[in-house]
């Protein structure tokens, strides 16, 4: 088949040279202007003389054809019979119509077009040669109302894109100050919250310690209680009231505890004395506790201090990046402001000229 290909695409060269070889006779007729308004006879005779050439050239060109049609039928002659042949030891997957049943022919099938250089894409391709219709002056009038079409469309275009863009900026505009007030009011509720938080945790802190010292105010007043009324009860039972010295033994180194009836005076002043040393135990050991407690809370005071300072830093911060950002805004509605000009002004300024409609109608189709 590739003979085929090659005599069709020969087919195709000769008629495209044939009719660019017309055009240049016709344009050298057409444009010289002594042949077109003084030389009509000559023209007529050169006419006829180019009919007698293309004649010939057309029974020239018959007779080739003949003889490549003549060829043609022995290569398809030849072809049909190597086919045969060459089918007689045909496997299915060499089969000519083997690929309507190829499960993988998706797999190896090609694009239709694979790059510009395609041998696929070959003359007998093109449908049409630019110059070569017959509604020439229809398609030309054709183009000329889709130029000024194209040209009020390219006007509209650009006063829609303006008005778009203008458009764009004032939702823009309002679309920043919509997030700079949500900005700034959820600054606001975040104070507040945050202003409520320490509130609170400052209203529970002195609770907390209220009730702490009202505790130890109890534990202190019945503890106190219950050592008066031991130390009475002591002194005044009827066990130490008692003369100690039966219960001493006839030895005198011990004590008969089956006689013994309560302790003596420097005993109950050594024991009385002791006691006295606890209750300032218990006192230096409540002072300790007492200034512990009050380091605590200076510790929660310079915390909470802390945690003010810390915070009047972080509003500084968001003040100092709410700067930023305006700045940052104003920087960029200026460039936006800029573009806008320029596209104005520079992209969309360039209106086509006569010069640009001269440049058409100057060939002879």
């Amino acid at each position: 088949m590739s003979g085929l290909g090659q005599l069709q695409e020969q087919r195709e060269a000769a008629a495209v040279q044939r009719r660019r070889e017309q055009e240049v006779v016709r344009r050298s007729r057409i444009f010289n202007a002594r042949l077109r308004t003084i030389g009509v006879r000559p023209g007529r005779d050169a006419g006829r003389d180019g009919g007698r050439e293309t004649a010939n050239d057309l029974k020239r060109n018959d007779r080739l054809m003949c003889l490549l049609e003549e060829q043609q039928k022995k290569e398809i002659k030849d072809m049909n019979k190597a086919l045969k042949e060459f089918q007689k030891n045909q496997t299915p997957e060499t089969r000519r119509e083997f690929d309507l049943n190829d499960p993988e022919a998706l797999k190896k099938d090609r694009p239709a077009r694979v790059s510009d250089t395609d041998p696929r894409c070959t003359i007998s391709g093109m449908q049409k040669f630019a110059g070569e219709d017959l509604n020439y002056e229809q398609r030309m009038k054709f183009q000329k109302e889709q130029l000024r079409e194209w040209s009020l469309q390219q006007q509209k275009d650009w006063k829609s894109a303006l008005a778009d863009q203008k458009l764009a900026d004032d939702l823009y505009d309002k679309y920043r100050v919509e997030i700079d007030q949500k900005v700034m009011e959820e600054q606001r509720k975040e104070e507040e919250s945050r202003r409520a938080v320490c509130t609170a945790t400052k209203d529970f802190n002195r609770i907390q310690a209220a009730e702490l010292a009202y505790k130890k105010e109890l534990d202190k007043s019945q503890t106190l209680r219950d050592n008066m009324d031991e130390i009475n009860c002591l002194l005044r039972g009827d066990f130490l009231s008692e003369n100690p010295a039966q219960a001493l033994s006839p030895l005198g180194n011990r004590v008969l505890v089956d006689r013994w009836k309560g302790m003596s005076q420097d005993q109950l002043m050594a024991i009385r004395h002791w006691q006295k040393e606890q209750a300032l135990e218990k006192l230096r050991v409540r002072e300790q506790e007492r200034q512990r407690e009050a380091e605590w809370d200076r510790q929660r005071v310079q915390a909470a201090r802390a945690q003010l300072l810390r915070e009047r830093e972080l509003q500084r911060q968001r003040r100092q990046r709410r700067r930023d950002l305006d700045f940052t805004n104003a920087e960029l509605s200026q460039e936006q402001r800029a573009k806008n000009i320029y596209l104005k002004e520079e992209a969309y300024s360039n209106i086509p000229t006569a010069q640009y409609y001269a440049q058409f109608n100057t060939t002879t189709r």
